[in-house]
């Protein structure tokens, strides 16, 4: 369809067009080809050069051929006089023919067509290409976008539920929506050392900790990328960082560091994560459950005197591949601020 509509181009438009259009990708692929040492990409960049050049050479054999064809002007006689009456007797014997024939004056040849300005037609391609090229770099710059992945994900996905009746009464605790949009910060992806990644999923719940007959508040919040996920969970129970550094005998976390965050008591720890495979052929049965790559997690205490109660931040990835200490440290610096000391 593109070759049919050049086609029918006049040729003073269409081969400037070409050979502009050809003398670009040409340029540009025999560069990338040099830069990334590519024989498929020379031979191309050649092939369009050379197409260029027979454009090129086929513009000039007109531009001659038109300069051929232009009628020079009678060389000036060095006798006017015998010029005239010449003239004169040419037109005495052309009027007493025409008086014996009885017919009128004969038509003179047609007047000859006005000729295009060539040169003018190839700048008026070269400007119809330029004005393109520059509408279609401007225009995704001007035009809405209809691109909806590229947008981080939003905590307020869902409906909001009630919060279980625990929450009332806990002192202070935060929701896991709350939760959520502390976590989901603009720059989060950037503290894990992947800025140019957006959230793929976000969110939060309001439920409450395991085997305590939901008498303890725990919410939870998720933000994940396509390198890292994060986990926030906020514990509100009795529980101090120092016997939460002694029940870790007993369990598999692994290169175990005591430290103070934000001056309260924090441990980091290792530890494998769950894998469950679902076999989707089979009626959505599930297999068993094995170990999955291992998490890095940071628990900090919910006020300075460590009277119970934590907030565990964990990062982990698919391909088991683990950030340096500091960045669970700098997301602590932003997150922990959000949460209400307990009283």
């Amino acid at each position: 369809m593109l070759g049919f509509l050049i086609r029918l181009l006049p040729f003073w438009v269409r081969e400037p067009l070409l050979i502009v259009v050809g003398s670009v990708l040409g340029v540009r692929i025999m560069y990338l080809a040099v830069h990334d040492r590519d024989r498929v990409a020379a031979v191309l960049g050649v092939v369009f050069l050379v197409f260029t050049a027979v454009r090129v050479h086929t513009v000039v054999r007109a531009l001659r051929l038109r300069r051929n064809q232009v009628p020079e002007a009678p060389a000036a006689s060095e006798d006017p006089a015998a010029v005239d009456a010449a003239a004169q007797a040419q037109a005495v014997t052309a009027q007493t023919v025409m008086a014996q024939a009885g017919t009128g004056p004969r038509p003179g040849p047609p007047a000859r067509e006005k000729e295009h300005n060539a040169w003018g037609q190839a700048v008026a391609a070269v400007a119809v290409f330029g004005a393109l090229g520059a509408a279609v770099w401007v225009g995704p710059h001007v035009m809405p976008s209809d691109d909806v992945t590229s947008q981080p994900a939003s905590c307020s996905g869902g409906e909001q539920e009630e919060p279980p009746k625990v929450y009332k009464r806990t002192p202070r605790p935060v929701t896991g929506e709350e939760l959520c949009e502390v976590l989901n910060r603009p720059d989060l992806a950037k503290l894990l050392g992947t800025p140019g990644e957006t959230a793929t999923t976000a969110s939060g719940t309001s439920g409450t900790a395991p085997l305590t007959d939901g008498k303890v508040a725990q919410p939870e919040a998720e933000v994940a990328f396509d390198t890292y996920s994060v986990n926030v969970l906020a514990t509100y129970n009795k529980l101090s960082i120092d016997q939460y550094v002694k029940l870790m005998k007993f369990g598999d976390e692994t290169d175990v560091r005591t430290l103070k965050v934000r001056g309260r008591p924090a441990v980091l720890s290792s530890a494998p994560t769950m894998k469950i495979e679902i076999d989707l052929r089979n009626g959505g049965s599930g297999g068993p459950v094995g170990q999955g790559p291992l998490a890095r997690t940071l628990a900090v205490a919910l006020d300075r005197d460590d009277r119970g109660g934590y907030c565990e931040i964990t990062v982990w990835s698919e391909s088991g591949a683990l950030p340096d200490d500091s960045v669970l440290l700098d997301i602590a610096g932003k997150v922990l601020p959000r949460i209400p000391e307990r009283r």
